[in-house]
């Protein structure tokens, strides 16, 4: 099911494994399939299922089908995969954590390329020490892993550091979010992401 298609970047969410527990897992490409672009697996799953529907796409002629790999955390549904998708294509690894297959450590803030697209890549931690958020600015697209950013109403405890995470996020410009386990958000992204900070921020919060 290909998820988006506009003049940067397509995305596709590959088919995973349904008889084990597996996040969504995205192959982004460039539109044209050129060959300056990079094609792109965000999360992996948890097996190497995806391979087949790899295999079906048009990913460019002369090109690896996924040329990088880019983990929004270390948990099993998003990494155990990757052993799977190392075999078969021998893509660059980043993590933010060093990962048995790390090869390119995220730091906050780094700029790499997407399809053909230049993305950002936000240290967003709070569901893991390590998470990461993608941000695509052009396409106005976000890929949020785990972190949390639909919170329907103040209550529990928020750390000072995920409130300014969500601060920093609130301030992109997103038409899409695309999570690591549910459907696509596409009605008012952004707008989204400022209520859940203002109920973060009416809930306790605690360093």
């Amino acid at each position: 099911q290909c998820l988006q298609k506009d003049l940067k970047m397509k995305i596709e969410v590959l088919r995973t494994n349904p008889k084990l527990y597996s996040c969504r897992v995205y192959h982004v490409r460039g539109d044209w399939n050129s060959l300056s672009d990079v094609n792109t697996m965000i999360d992996v799953g948890t097996d190497g299922y995806v391979l087949q529907h790899i295999s079906e796409l048009s990913t460019g002629v002369g090109k690896k089908p996924v040329e990088q790999v880019v983990l929004t955390h270390e948990h099993f549904d998003h990494t155990a995969g990757l052993k799977f998708i190392i075999e078969a294509y021998s893509p660059v690894v980043y993590s933010y954590a060093q990962l048995k297959h790390t090869d390119i450590i995220i730091e906050d803030d780094m700029i790499i390329k997407i399809g053909n697209e230049m993305c950002r890549l936000i240290h967003t931690p709070g569901h893991s020490h390590d998470s990461i958020c993608v941000y695509c600015p052009d396409s106005k697209v976000l890929f949020a892993g785990d972190t949390s950013l639909n919170i329907k109403m103040p209550g529990g405890s928020f750390s000072t550091r995920y409130v300014e995470v969500l601060e920093k996020l609130a301030a992109l410009d997103i038409s899409t979010i695309y999570s690591g386990h549910d459907e696509p958000f596409t009605q008012n992204a952004s707008d989204l992401i400022k209520f859940t900070l203002e109920n973060v921020k009416k809930s306790r919060i605690v360093d």
